[in-house]
């Protein structure tokens, strides 16, 4: 594919352009370019102090990655922001432009955010291209544990009765006491909890275990918490098969393999 005219000009016009898509939806422009452009109906808000590394274009089967440092701005990439997880994963989409004309812009990059590293006023940020995919593996291996999600096209747990809403009462550390208790013993561990209310909200997190009206998290919520606030329980569930038969009664779509020997068989000794 050729390079657009305004590249191969005697006066340089080129801007760096990031567009960057939250996983709640929340959609972002900045620019490296000292004013603001609007491209494709986004204004892209300007941020001179943003710098790319170098980008590497190739067809190989690699993983193509690159940097992106610049200052944390409080109206769009805010530190605290960042810490709380609201920008992992997000889908990033690096482009070059012609600022007198902003239209048809360059693609040079395309991936998801990965690490994030906040200093000094400023953050750098990763961006693992689409090939960086390629690195997971593709195919399940076997284990005596359900490999399904509760509720997803393979398990087939109907839901809609087990969200349930409720609001904080007290909170210490991972401990939430909540305005009401749980269905069933232990519930909601290895459930979701998720934030409508509070500096949280939009945030969720693993629940560790629950118990009556007390639910504890794998990790302490990363923002403020105060009485009152709103949030959504999702039921979990241990992904042992008499979980799966007794409480939900789902046998048949078990996706595990709870009797298939382990590695321990090698182990034993006649007579053991």
């Amino acid at each position: 594919m050729s390079a657009p005219e305004w590249l191969e000009g005697s006066l340089t016009t080129l801007a760096l352009c990031w567009r960057l898509e939250r996983r709640d939806g929340v959609t972002i422009g900045l620019t490296a370019h000292d004013r603001e452009l609007t491209i494709d109906g986004l204004r892209y808000r300007a941020a001179p102090g943003m710098v790319p590394s170098a980008i590497r274009r190739t067809d190989a089967l690699d993983a193509d990655s690159m940097e992106a440092s610049g200052p944390l701005s409080a109206e769009a990439i805010a530190e605290a922001d960042l810490l709380a997880g609201r920008w992992d994963g997000a889908r990033i989409t690096v482009t070059a432009v012609d600022w007198t004309n902003p239209v048809a812009p360059l693609v040079l990059g395309t991936g998801t955010l990965g690490a994030v590293e906040t200093s000094g006023g400023g953050f750098t940020a990763e961006l693992r291209g689409v090939l960086a995919a390629l690195e997971r593996p593709v195919v399940e291996e076997t284990s005596p544990s359900c490999r399904a999600r509760l509720g997803d096209s393979r398990c087939r747990v109907a839901m809609g009765g087990r969200r349930r809403f409720a609001r904080v009462v007290a909170i210490d550390g991972c401990r939430l006491t909540l305005d009401g208790d749980e269905p069933v013993a232990d519930a909601y561990g290895a459930g979701r909890l998720r934030w409508f209310g509070g500096p949280n909200a939009g945030l969720e997190g693993a629940v560790a275990s629950s118990e009556g009206a007390t639910v504890t998290l794998e990790r302490a919520p990363a923002l403020s918490v105060a009485a009152g606030d709103l949030v959504e329980l999702v039921e979990g569930c241990d992904k042992r098969l008499e979980t799966c038969a007794g409480r939900f009664g789902n046998a048949v779509n078990f996706r595990g393999e709870p009797y298939l020997p382990g590695i321990d068989l090698l182990t034993r000794y006649p007579g053991a």
